[in-house]
């Protein structure tokens, strides 16, 4: 398995613990429950959407027959992704503590997040075909 599909995969199940912990002390003490959103996207963006990932680029090349289009992307998309669900995720919580400056991280968190998911649309999309990867030098005439 690829360095970069497993670490997807460990991402998700640290997301999934993360997320659990939080629904845990929602559940014993209900006034957490205003940390209810960044425990929704902790569980669906951080487990769901990052084993989705990792599984697909394990088992992409597989069904196909070809390699992953790029690992550059697949690579950026893991920091994209993480980073900006753990800005999501602090910005939820800052929110829900009436911090006027919370727009801030969820902002950016939230484009990281949807370049990642552009980037892995990208990636999956041209593995799918078969494309190859972008040449680093233009060819020469003749």
């Amino acid at each position: 398995m690829d360095w970069f599909a497993k670490a997807f995969i460990k991402a998700a199940l640290v997301w999934l613990g993360l997320g659990v912990t939080l629904g845990v002390v929602m559940a014993v003490h209900p006034e957490t429950a205003v940390y209810r959103t960044a425990h929704m996207h902790m569980n669906l963006l951080g487990f769901v959407s990052m084993m989705i990932y990792g599984v697909a680029y394990h088992v992409m090349p597989r069904f196909t027959g070809n390699a992953i289009h790029n690992v550059k992307i697949a690579v950026a998309q893991l920091w994209l992704a993480n980073v900006g669900l753990a800005l999501l995720a602090a910005g939820f919580a800052a929110r829900a503590h009436g911090e006027r400056l919370s727009i801030y991280p969820l902002a950016v968190g939230g484009v990281m997040g949807a370049v990642a998911a552009y980037c892995f649309i990208y990636n999956i999309w041209r593995t799918l075909e078969g494309s190859p990867p972008l040449r680093r030098t233009l060819p020469t005439a003749g």
